[in-house]
């Protein structure tokens, strides 16, 4: 069963359409970077997936079945401007709201959920900062956490929205690593992503967006000169990138 499946989904704000009737399907244990300009709909294809934004038309399956049913099969990290900082909540408490799927919420963490979520931090390589206020760590550091966060729900498919926004070489790298994991153990993660010299080494699939669907499938075959120019127009002009035949195209490097 795939993880995920989208089907002519169509998702619009104030009646204007954001996303038209994309189609994609994703198969287990990838890395998939989804690419795009600004404005392009990435962040809301990914909230679409999980209930945040409400479609216009078209489907969702998460593993066969919708997201209600498999919410706790998701794990999500949302982008970091999104995220109230100032909340006064420890580093360790951000970890142990991934355990909710787990212990519901109302219930206290058990001796179990606490150890989990000291693992995930340390995986991470946060472990040390388990009882710092959210708000006083960097935003590499704050990232981290939230990554954490998502390790503690234990789920088979990752939605992450820009998680190397913002962050230092180290964090970014570690952050990699972490994705690599996941994948080697048989995970699924979908990844925001903005930088065009780095797709390639990241990510397995590409999701290539422009409110359309522009392209869709394996990294070698879908990030093309031709599909970035489907994509970026007039707007592909900011980073440079050679492709291994040496063919040389740029592009922007934010989203």
């Amino acid at each position: 069963m795939n993880p995920v499946n989208v089907e002519n989904l169509t998702v619009a704000y104030n009646k204007k359409p954001v996303l038209q009737e994309i189609s994609f399907t994703v198969p287990s244990g990838k890395l998939v970077g989804l690419i795009g300009p600004n404005g392009a709909g990435k962040s809301t294809l990914i909230k679409s997936i999980l209930n945040l934004v409400a479609p216009a038309a078209g489907s969702v399956e998460i593993f066969g079945d919708s997201y209600k049913k498999q919410r706790k099969k998701v794990g999500y990290v949302p982008q970091r401007g999104e995220v109230d900082w100032d909340f006064p909540t420890n580093a360790l408490d951000v970890v142990l709201m991934g355990r909710y799927g787990h212990t519901g919420w109302i219930r206290r963490p058990k001796k179990e959920d606490v150890s989990a979520a000291r693992e995930c931090l340390d995986k991470v390589g946060m472990l040390p900062f388990a009882d710092r206020q959210i708000s006083q760590l960097s935003g590499g550091q704050q990232q981290r956490v939230f990554l954490a966060r998502a390790l503690a729900q234990e789920a088979e498919v990752y939605f992450m929205d820009e998680p190397f926004a913002g962050v230092d070489a180290a964090t970014e790298k570690a952050i990699i690593l972490l994705l690599n994991e996941l994948k080697s153990n048989g995970k699924t993660v979908l990844v925001v992503h903005h930088d065009l010299q780095t797709v390639e080494e990241y990510f397995d699939y590409v999701l290539l967006l422009n409110m359309r669907r522009v392209a869709f499938g394996p990294t070698k075959e879908t990030f093309t000169h031709d599909n970035l120019q489907k994509a970026y127009g007039g707007r592909l002009s900011i980073i440079s990138h050679t492709y291994p035949n040496g063919e040389k195209v740029t592009g922007e490097s934010n989203d």
